[in-house]
């Protein structure tokens, strides 16, 4: 074979791999992003799970650790056992059971006993269980009246781990227990009990059902 020939075929060669990686790369360019779709639409529905799945962990956890308080297990702040209601018992510095106070109290054994009785009241039960769910101190160490407007918003249809609020409107709130389904709150009610369930019909003015945000 001459020369000439010799440069034609390569020449066809040359021409012909050319056209061949001409074809991949475009096959491969329109590939691209009907195979990263799926991958994005995978990652958005993870993403839009997560907060949902999140949220309805730390509701668990609410639940999880009023029933074992009421149970009297050890925790973060307290030995273990029954924890009394206390009239202003938990509102120290850290969320946990600590001794009450006599200002203000209105309970109807006498004489107070809170000044030396180591627990917490419905509000101080709350922010301790609250605090241990959701590893920081979201409600704060005020009233009922007062976690009532600690980005709480109110629901419908509550879920277990809600608070349930009672008084007549938002300014008179007397009361709060942690809802955990069927009918049924943990509370500490008054000064002679401890952390126990309740019916939330307790009370007549049950003022509604409120979910931290």
């Amino acid at each position: 074979m001459n020369d000439r020939s010799n440069k034609l075929t390569l020449q066809n060669i040359a021409a012909s791999v050319a056209a061949t990686v001409a074809v991949m790369l475009a096959v491969t360019t329109l590939a691209a992003p009907a195979l990263a779709a799926p991958a994005l639409a995978r990652t958005q529905a993870v993403t839009t799970l997560a907060a949902p799945m999140a949220a309805a962990t730390v509701q668990s956890k609410i639940v999880s650790y009023a029933k074992a308080i009421e149970r009297g297990h050890r925790e973060p702040g307290w030995p273990g056992g029954r924890v009394p209601y206390s009239w202003g018992g938990g509102h120290g510095a850290h969320p946990r059971p600590s001794l009450g106070t006599c200002a203000g109290y209105t309970g109807s054994i006498k004489p107070c006993p809170a000044n030396h009785t180591k627990g917490v009241d419905c509000s101080g039960f709350t922010r301790w269980v609250y605090y241990l769910a959701f590893g920081r101190d979201v409600l704060g160490s005020g009233s009922s009246r007062s976690q009532i407007n600690r980005h709480m918003h109110r629901v419908k249809n509550p879920q277990p781990g809600d608070l349930v609020f009672y008084g007549g409107s938002a300014r008179s709130i007397h009361h709060v227990g942690i809802y955990i389904g069927h009918g049924k709150m943990i509370d500490a009610l008054r000064t002679g009990t401890y952390v126990k369930t309740d019916s939330v019909h307790l009370m007549s003015d049950l003022f509604g059902y409120y979910h931290y945000r």
